[in-house]
């Protein structure tokens, strides 16, 4: 009678051709090494140019330093100062009034130029680079030539008011309007870079979705509302937590065309806390007002995260 005896199992190498390829290993420790690499150099830059002005921020907000002569730590001191500063007030609410505008204008008018743009069958690469030609100016440059558009004189925007038959406007000088004239330049200069972001999400929407819709009856608008909207949700809700950071940062558009005024009616928090380090020497009074906008974004951005995360459920 035959007997069966039982092979031994055969040991596998959990890498197949390991075995048969001895510089393998090296190559994947090479990769990883590569990888790791470029990973730490971002580390770096994030740690000099985010993680650390952010930590001397704080540290600064509780010292009396003008950098000449030894820092010496004050404590609370300095977010009482700018607390009991007039313009503080005027700044925070200038700042939110700011914000909100710009989301009612700079937040609307690109996603509805996407969708026009979308719709376009000619002519397409021509406008994008319109539309994007504003963001490859330099800030400084786009806002100076709006202070020319701005001029009560000669400027652009009082010449088409004039041809019209329309009064001028004093569109920096009036408190009831510098605002909302850096809001219009902020939202140009902005505006080609949410247009693309939203186009691109826009041509990633499948076409079925729109040919189904057509086929129900549905026109431009429905089709924007029930197929457009809900398939860039997320993009969305991205692109108004970036839009709420940025426009609460906003310093260029009062330092260049205002300078705060009228009537600190442009005064905006970060154009204060430039005041404080660089025209009052207060570097701590700076970093206060500094420390206070970044929790306020910080908290802000918690709370939006979640509340967003939870519809997208």
């Amino acid at each position: 009678m035959a007997v069966l005896t039982a092979k031994p199992p055969v040991r596998r190498s959990p890498h197949p051709g390991a075995a048969h390829h001895p510089g393998a290993a090296r190559r994947a420790v090479g990769r990883n090494l590569t990888a790791y690499g470029f990973l730490c150099g971002a580390l770096i830059c994030f740690a000099f140019f985010s993680w650390y002005p952010m930590i001397r921020e704080i540290v600064l907000s509780f010292q009396e330093n003008n950098f000449v002569d030894a820092p010496r730590w004050v404590g609370l001191d300095n977010f009482r100062t700018v607390v009991e500063d007039p313009a503080f007030r005027s700044a925070w609410l200038n700042t939110a009034a700011f914000t909100g505008l710009a989301l009612v204008v700079g937040y609307a008018v690109p996603f509805v130029l996407a969708v026009v743009l979308n719709e376009l069958r000619h002519a397409k690469a021509y406008l994008r680079f319109v539309v994007y030609l504003p963001v490859m100016l330099p800030p400084a440059v786009a806002v100076l030539l709006f202070k020319w558009f701005y001029d009560p004189g000669a400027g652009l925007f009082n010449q088409v008011l004039d041809g019209v038959g329309l009064p001028p406007l004093s569109w920096l000088d009036s408190t009831s309007t510098a605002l909302i004239s850096l809001v219009i330049v902020s939202t140009w200069m902005n505006l080609g870079t949410g247009t693309l972001i939203y186009l691109a999400a826009l041509q990633s929407i499948p076409g079925d979705l729109y040919e189904s819709a057509e086929l129900d009856g549905a026109g431009l608008f429905r089709r924007l509302w029930h197929v457009t909207i809900p398939q860039t949700k997320l993009i969305l809700l991205v692109m108004l937590l970036l839009q709420v950071v940025a426009t609460m940062q906003v310093f260029i558009e009062p330092y260049l065309l205002t300078g705060g005024g009228p009537e600190n009616a442009t005064v905006t928090v970060a154009y204060l806390m430039y005041q404080y380090a660089f025209n009052f020497g207060d570097f701590g009074g700076g970093g206060a007002l500094g420390l206070m906008l970044m929790i306020v974004l910080l908290v802000f951005s918690a709370f939006y995260l979640r509340v967003s995360r939870e519809e997208t459920r």
